[in-house]
């Protein structure tokens, strides 16, 4: 049965590449073009490429792909493969000698899941964006969630498995959507204030947890007439608010959660609704990333 999923923003395509051994994969986004796109980081233990293009003193330019990635900082090198493929196709940020690719994203830490010594490389990235569709994206253990877990408060033996979550929603003849790799350091609620992982509790032993180890990753898309980079950082602060009410806790210095926001700009749409849609998506792409199975 089809599911709501970011790829139903038109121009969103979503591909995975999972090595189910390992445990360890990638997920590549590409958007229609031009767009217009901005990322906000509020985790103290980010692993991020090319995210300086997003300051408010840089020039808005058009982002090709957004790569997640589990690996830790190795697996930053599998964008590689997604530069080099992009780059074949005549697609970049022009420059006087060519297009130069524009391929963001970041990482989550998975090592201490499946094997550490394996981590996605430049194959994978490439794998990844060629298996990119408009079909529903599948979730759970897949892609950069193959390794992902939550609830790593009384260490990483407590933790339970998470991964991909996707959902969208109309707002007006515009849509948003969003797609999430859960990887945090705490437990899943709902919106309603129900545990989905986890037990009630504190951190039993007072042991500081592993820092660096955790991060949740979102991308946030639409096709909404949205060209100010100062009103789509509204989209960003409710996407993190979104983790904040879904994760607990979350944004903590033990976390890299950093959120990518693309508008292809194409359709009216009131800048306050949008905001509100980016909120509920992301938290239903959260719960989604615990609870689906790997069958959409």
């Amino acid at each position: 049965m089809s599911i709501d999923t970011i790829t139903d923003v038109p121009g969103v395509l979503v591909g995975h590449a999972t090595d189910l051994e390992a445990r360890t994969g990638v997920t590549v986004l590409t958007f229609d073009e031009p767009n217009v796109a901005v990322a906000d980081v509020r985790g103290g233990a980010p692993g991020t490429r090319e995210l300086g293009l997003f300051g408010d003193a840089i020039k808005p330019v058009t982002v090709n792909a957004i790569m997640f990635a589990g690996g830790s900082a190795f697996g930053l090198g599998a964008a590689q493969g997604i530069v080099d493929q992009i780059e074949e196709e005549g697609r970049g940020a022009p420059t006087p000698t060519g297009p130069v690719p524009i391929v963001t994203g970041a990482i989550i830490y998975d090592l201490m899941v499946g094997r550490s010594d394996v981590r996605p490389g430049p194959n994978e990235g490439l794998a990844a964006y060629l298996a990119r569709s408009t079909d529903p994206v599948t979730m759970g253990a897949v892609g950069a969630g193959s390794g992902a877990t939550v609830g790593k408060l009384n260490g990483i033996d407590a933790a339970t498995t998470a991964g991909i979550g996707s959902a969208s929603v109309k707002v007006g003849d515009a849509t948003v959507g969003a797609l999430v790799v859960l990887n945090a350091i705490g437990d899943v609620f709902t919106l309603d204030g129900c545990r989905l992982t986890g037990v009630d509790g504190t951190h039993a032993d007072g042991d500081v947890p592993l820092s660096g180890f955790n991060t949740t990753l979102i991308a946030v898309a639409t096709d909404a007439d949205v060209e100010d980079r100062n009103e789509l950082r509204r989209l960003a602060v409710r996407a993190h608010d979104a983790l904040g009410a879904t994760v607990r806790p979350a944004h903590t210095r033990y976390d890299g959660d950093a959120a990518w926001i693309v508008a292809s700009p194409q359709v009216d749409a009131d800048i306050d609704a949008l905001a509100e849609a980016a909120f509920g998506v992301v938290a239903l792409a959260v719960i989604r990333a615990v609870t689906m199975e790997n069958d959409t």
